[in-house]
């Protein structure tokens, strides 16, 4: 009997789950590989919990295993971001390997690493700096894939280019594999609203480019990002949302959200709240803040976890509240989906639970008919 593959246990970003299908092929048979999140200590703690309940070797990659592999050390083998693709850090020959994840959808990472330094984040302590797929690279290895939809993925999308001769941007490459490839839906990761360049907004008038975004906003408080040394203000994230809006007018807007930034007060917290209406918010991902040792944040005047979590909750009552009056538009509406089995992918990024199962990675025509507990129902 062959041994059993190895399993891959990702936490975190689409970035992560981008790698799972090149991890699963690198690791030895029958183990277990946990790709590893820190963007919280949560988050941190989770892959401590899972590397303890895994079985068959064990091995530990990802931002929290590069960032604190002490903390693993005693039931785990440790494999830093930087070597996590490269073959020969799991005894293996060959070139590294490629980031794409072939599922229902398929996940492609373009970029990976950051070169910013934004006071709560130690995603650019556990990445490295930005590093791009060259355009003719990324082409290649899409037009390779037979999925219904292709999802890129990189840990700062919208600085894609930059470190690549001729600097080509974001929407150069999206341009490209729309022009160039045979993909029938392709959809977007987290952008950086101070990055987002004009070619890209163009492409969104194309149909085959999904009609959902995710902006990495963190708050709506001009004081609060300046402190973050995000290098977008309020206005800016409208703005971005209103050029959006112009060209694909249904396009919906998601974003992520921090309650608590160390020195927050009310008003500040006001501002994160009424962004949501705003920027015509509509999936929003908000956590409240999780001090991060080595960043700057850490070391300000803390907001208490209390109040942090209490301004989390409002602000996610908030975006639930707008997320059902969003569903609520495509009552009755057919929509074509991608199966995943029991539910469904919709081109807004709307998740549809499907009367029955239908074949994952299928394209399949559905019509929302209810909304219970935040999901819609065929």
């Amino acid at each position: 009997m062959s041994a059993a593959p190895a399993k891959v246990v990702t936490h975190g970003c689409r970035s992560n789950l981008a790698e799972r299908d090149a991890l699963a092929a690198l690791a030895p048979s029958g183990a277990t590989v946990i790709n590893s999140c820190a963007v919280t200590a949560e988050a941190a703690r989770d892959a401590r919990a899972a590397a303890r309940a895994a079985t068959g070797p064990v091995y530990v990659t990802g931002c929290a295993a590069t960032l604190d592999p002490a903390r693993f050390a005693d039931i785990a083998t440790i494999i830093p971001n930087a070597r996590k693709l490269s073959p020969q850090a799991w005894g293996r020959a060959g070139p590294p390997a490629a980031a794409v994840t072939r599922q229902s959808r398929a996940f492609v990472a373009v970029q990976d690493g950051c070169d910013h330094a934004c006071t709560f984040c130690v995603t650019r302590l556990a990445r490295g700096a930005s590093r791009s797929v060259p355009v003719d690279e990324a082409l290649a290895r899409i037009a390779a894939l037979d999925a219904p939809e292709i999802v890129l993925t990189g840990i700062d999308t919208t600085s894609y280019g930059q470190d690549l001769p001729g600097k080509p941007t974001l929407g150069a490459l999206v341009q490209a594999i729309l022009a160039q490839t045979g993909v029938r839906r392709l959809r977007l990761s987290s952008l950086d609203s101070a990055e987002a360049d004009d070619a890209l907004i163009e492409a969104f008038a194309d149909p085959r480019l999904m009609p959902h975004v995710h902006l990495s906003l963190q708050s709506g408080d001009d004081l609060i990002l300046k402190r973050m040394k995000r290098r977008h203000s309020r206005a800016d994230a409208i703005r971005l949302v209103e050029r959006l809006k112009s060209r694909r007018p249904d396009i919906a807007i998601g974003a992520d959200l921090i309650a608590g930034f160390p020195t927050e007060g009310e008003a500040a917290h006001a501002n994160s709240l009424s962004l949501l209406t705003e920027a015509d918010i509509v999936h929003a991902h908000i956590f409240p803040y999780s001090p991060r040792p080595g960043t700057a944040a850490a070391r300000m005047p803390q907001v208490s976890p209390h109040i942090a979590k209490a301004r989390a909750a409002q602000l996610r009552e908030a975006a639930a509240q707008r997320l059902h009056s969003f569903q609520s538009t495509f009552l009755g509406t057919p929509l074509e989906t991608v199966s995943e089995g029991k539910s469904g992918i919709t081109p807004h990024g709307l998740k549809i639970r499907y009367s029955e199962p239908q074949p994952r990675g299928a394209i399949v025509q559905a019509t929302p008919a209810s909304i219970e507990n935040g999901q819609i129902f065929q």
